[in-house]
């Protein structure tokens, strides 16, 4: 990092622009498997909150691959530094007023607790999307589960690569025998509980 640059601090502070915004900013960390329905409920609870005036936006796994991370591939490193970016994206929309939803996978508990200590003091929480592994193959919307089946995907996480479950998130979802709506009617309520938005 080059020593010649310096941090600017900015002209209007977040507690005005949560004031302006009537809620708070946070930054909600969407983890499961892949096919678990993260990047549908983090939709979904986007569009919830937009039709709500709220400053809303989501930060999803494909579609930053396509732009800010075009230039990562698959391996550790790159998995590691994928997320890193994307945490410090979160942090820039949280202190800009905005709830930022991400959706990745971020299969290990490191990588959570990494992104976590950059967004905080800035209000963070995990969300964890689960399904059985044989609910969200079934799925297969991507049809990942069916290449790295087939040999076609090395390390695909909850096959041949580790998926470790957070053991104490900041909210669960059990997302394989209830609708979208109900997820989202869960994450409605857990904003107002932790007074991200009005009641």
């Amino acid at each position: 990092m080059s020593n010649n640059i310096t941090f600017h601090d900015q002209s209007v502070s977040l507690e005005q622009r949560e004031a302006h915004n009537g809620h708070k900013s946070a930054v909600l960390w969407f983890t499961g498997l892949s096919g678990s329905g993260k990047s549908s409920l983090a939709m979904a609870l986007q569009h919830e909150l937009f039709e709500k005036n709220y400053q809303v936006t989501v930060l999803d796994g494909d579609n930053v691959r396509h732009g800010l991370n075009a230039g990562l591939g698959f391996t550790a490193e790159d998995r590691i530094e994928n997320l890193r970016r994307v945490s410090e994206v979160s942090k820039l929309f949280a202190e800009s007023g905005f709830i930022a939803l991400t959706s990745f996978i971020s299969p290990y508990e490191q990588e959570r607790l990494n992104a976590r200590k950059i967004v905080e003091p800035l209000s963070f929480y995990e969300i964890y999307v689960e399904v059985d592994l044989a609910v969200a193959e079934e799925r297969d919307p991507k049809g990942l589960y069916k290449k790295a089946r087939a040999g076609e995907i090395k390390n695909f996480t909850g096959l041949d690569a580790p998926y470790e479950a957070p053991v104490n998130p900041d909210l669960l979802i059990k997302n394989q025998g209830q609708d979208i709506e109900a997820g989202v009617a869960q994450l409605m309520t857990f904003l107002k509980e932790k007074g991200i938005i009005p009641n």
